[in-house]
């Protein structure tokens, strides 16, 4: 998938933004804060309908102003076009829309854009709690297996209920009505605990093959899948300890309890990892990310977001990234920077097109 053109109204600190950008590689050079970050979230709300720094949408429209709206023209390697509008206004429901036709459900857009972008959010990965790690998860299954997303919504609809009836103090909770909702949780639950499994068998040794890359094999790393459901079947596991859920008003066990393991030589990576064997792992997990979508899914490259990467990084694995984002395996990159000389260093290893733009205030100029 390829983004040919792009148009920004009132997105964050970007007054408005109309710019062509290059099939290969889109580097963006600036100070922090001067709106870099911006730009590529708004390509991220494009892809995935939703922000990758904020859960609030409103959080994304500029101050001072009632609206904001991205629009972006895509190209598929067919050479379809694909025309995506979105539009926000502040107290409203977001409007999506694909060549001028509504979305029903916004669930629908998910996975026609693939995307993956490397931030220094993905910190949270390491240093934050589980559900960083399961969010890790969910953004890239739900990319290439539509009955997974369905599954997660229903799974956490179905949570939600029995977390509302377990708070229920008068009348007591009717137990007929908390058995539904476990039956729906076990079932959606089951969907999602199989296709994290399969996806962590497959994303692991593409991950420890990027990293080794990387590192030049100086460390292993590994990720281990953690759920209550490899204790036995799901619906008894969420049902033993129904005591203790009703005394403390919520559900202790289930999916979303869910946890992936990282190390680094076999030790919690939290605990033993330098900042940068940190950053070494999280730019791994997210281009092995790059790698499984480009084999599954919709069998397209994704777009390829970079956002300060090399902050942390000796000059060794600079080269190694440098390298690896150069070849040809990647499709359409967005790449930014503070420091001139390490976009200087990608830009004189590829032969292919590029587009050099500067982003000072929320300008963005080439």
């Amino acid at each position: 998938m390829i983004l040919r053109e792009i148009s920004i109204l009132n997105y964050k600190n970007i007054a408005q933004a109309d710019l062509s950008l290059s099939p290969k590689m889109n580097c963006l050079i600036g100070q922090n804060g001067e709106g870099k970050t911006n730009f590529l979230d708004a390509i991220h709300f494009l892809s995935l309908c939703k922000s990758s720094t904020t859960s609030l949408d409103s959080a994304c429209i500029r101050h001072g102003e009632e609206f904001c709206v991205l629009q972006g023209h895509f190209e598929r390697e067919d050479g379809v076009r694909e025309e995506i509008y979105l539009g926000m206004k502040r107290g409203e429901k977001k409007q999506l829309k694909r060549n001028k036709k509504p979305y029903k459900r916004l669930a629908e857009h998910i996975g026609l854009i693939p995307l993956v972008m490397v931030s220094p959010m993905d910190s949270l990965l390491i240093a934050g709690g589980s559900e960083e790690r399961r969010r890790f998860l969910d953004v890239v299954i739900s990319q290439t297996d539509r009955r997974y997303l369905d599954a997660l919504v229903n799974y956490n609809k179905a949570l939600a209920q029995r977390n509302a009836l377990l708070k229920q103090e008068e009348p007591a909770p009717d137990l007929d009505v908390l058995s539904l909702w476990e039956e729906e949780m076990a079932r959606h639950g089951n969907i999602i605990f199989e296709a994290r499994q399969r996806y962590v068998e497959e994303f692991l040794p593409i991950f420890q093959r990027i990293y080794a890359h990387i590192s030049q094999e100086k460390e292993t790393v590994g990720l281990q899948y953690v759920s209550h459901a490899q204790r036995g079947p799901l619906l008894d596991i969420i049902r033993r300890d129904r005591h203790k859920d009703l005394a403390v008003g919520y559900s202790l066990h289930g999916v979303h309890k869910d946890e992936l393991e990282m190390t680094l030589g076999g030790y919690p990576i939290k605990r033993e990892g330098s900042q940068g064997q940190n950053k070494t792992y999280l730019i791994a997990l997210k281009l092995a990310q790059f790698d499984f979508l480009r084999r599954t899914g919709s069998q397209t490259a994704p777009l390829l977001l970079l956002d300060d990467i090399f902050d942390k990084l000796d000059a060794s694995r600079v080269e190694q990234i440098v390298r690896l984002v150069s070849g040809d395996s990647f499709g359409q990159i967005f790449i930014t920077d503070t420091n001139r000389d390490h976009l200087d260093q990608i830009l004189a290893r590829t032969d292919s097109d590029y587009r050099l733009f500067h982003v000072s205030e929320g300008r963005i100029e080439s």
